[in-house]
């Protein structure tokens, strides 16, 4: 019999700010999306909008020292991290530090310091890189320095699955718990892409939207007037504990975790099927876990990045998994308001449901005007619905043909 696993601390690094905000903004359909500020305009590619964090201070959360010595992602999930500890009121020093664990992934790791490290070198030659280059760059490092400095001395994971990253993290954290490996885990993602390479690297793939003229209608998830995603930069981690261990301490439980669903659709370096067959798997897979049936789901919270394949992709992987329940299951893409936060994204929208579950309430898809004919679903459309929601599900989707499902539930003794 597994352990079960709950939810007990949320934080957040988001382009509305700093966790415990981001929520309300969603509900009131507020979008981060603005102009693009941190790449010099000459190396600016035709997409000049982005989700950037521009009020974050890693001051407030590492020392001077350390702050040297971490790329962007890093400082960003270290704050996140503390946030959710914060949130969890976990004591300030662990009495079993070996059953706390960490698993933080990102996708793109360190691109700003692959950048700038790069350009010194050509500049000034190979012995003027910073000693710290690697350790700043490689994507595990999130991970290795919430360990540090949460005093996390259990199991230690970075996962990093694209855009299905932060999903990824938290299941793994899930399992962890659930086989008696880990009491505490702290699990999520993050992501600090908006360099001029990442941006450049992902703008020659028409995939980024060019409404440059309306920042905020430019993430439009299902919408047939969407022309591609946003970037974003971000971070989120969530505190899992075993249900006992929460409860011995009188924790606040937002939610539990039932269900983590993980395959490969085996197709296309980036593109899904088209009859989403990787996506229902995942879902269905995590619906069998938390023992759900198609009816039983009261709020589903889709990858959808506002691209017109994988929005369509998505939908029909909902409306095979539901089938003649999909009129009756609220739908909705926050990526709309967030724009896509790549490795934090999962994590962030994993947070999302919890909180919906939590406060009975579930943000909307903005700028969803003129339904794509392909992606009819039963969309939460512009304004939040109020609502009990007692299950909901989070989609999580990436290059490399990764296809996640987390199930969460309202805590039932």
């Amino acid at each position: 019999m597994f352990r079960r696993v709950v939810v007990s601390g949320v934080g957040a690094i988001t382009p509305f700010g700093q966790s415990e905000n981001f929520f309300q903004h969603l509900v009131k359909g507020n979008s981060a999306i603005g102009e693009l500020s941190a790449i010099a305009p000459e190396l600016m590619s035709y997409c000049r909008i982005v989700g950037e964090v521009r009020d974050f201070e890693a001051n407030d959360f590492v020392s001077a020292k350390n702050k040297t010595r971490m790329d962007r992602f890093i400082q960003m999930a270290v704050a996140a991290s503390s946030l959710a500890r914060s949130d969890a009121r976990l004591p300030d020093k662990f009495d079993q530090p070996e059953r706390v664990g960490v698993s933080v992934g990102s996708a793109a790791g360190g691109f700003e310091t692959i950048e700038n490290n790069f350009y010194r070198m050509l500049k000034r030659g190979p012995d003027k890189c910073s000693p710290f280059t690697v350790p700043m760059m490689i994507v595990n490092m999130a991970s290795g320095w919430v360990s540090i400095l949460q005093g996390a001395e259990g199991y230690s994971s970075c996962v990093s699955t694209a855009c299905a990253t932060g999903s990824s993290a938290i299941g793994d954290a899930m399992r962890t718990i659930q086989l008696g490996q880990a009491d505490v885990m702290f699990a999520g993602g993050a992501d600090a892409p908006i360099t001029s390479l990442c941006m450049a690297g992902f703008a020659s793939s028409k995939v980024l939207s060019g409404r440059n003229s309306d920042p905020a209608a430019a993430s439009r998830p299902f919408d047939q007037e969407r022309d591609g995603f946003v970037m974003s930069e971000g971070a989120c981690v969530l505190v899992l504990e075993e249900l006992e261990h929460a409860k011995a301490r009188g924790a606040r439980i937002y939610a539990e975790l039932v269900g983590f669903g993980c395959v490969s659709d085996a197709y296309d370096i980036t593109s899904p099927r088209q009859d989403g067959d990787g996506a229902k798997r995942a879902m269905l897979q995590a619906m069998s876990q938390a023992g759900w049936a198609s009816n039983q789901i009261d709020y589903i919270n889709a990858h959808a990045t506002s691209t017109l394949v994988g929005d369509r992709s998505e939908a029909n992987a909902i409306r095979a998994v539901l089938g003649e329940h999909v009129s009756a299951v609220p739908v909705s893409a926050t990526k709309s308001m967030t724009g896509h936060m790549l490795g934090a994204a999962g994590a962030i929208e994993a947070a999302i449901c919890c909180l919906s579950i939590a406060n009975g309430v579930i943000p909307p898809t903005i700028n969803l005007h003129a339904v794509d004919p392909l992606c009819q679903l039963n969309h939460v459309a512009n304004v939040a619905l109020k609502v009990p929601v007692e299950r909901a599900m989070s989609n999580s989707f990436g290059f490399g043909t990764h296809n996640t499902a987390l199930a969460f539930q309202r805590l039932v003794d």
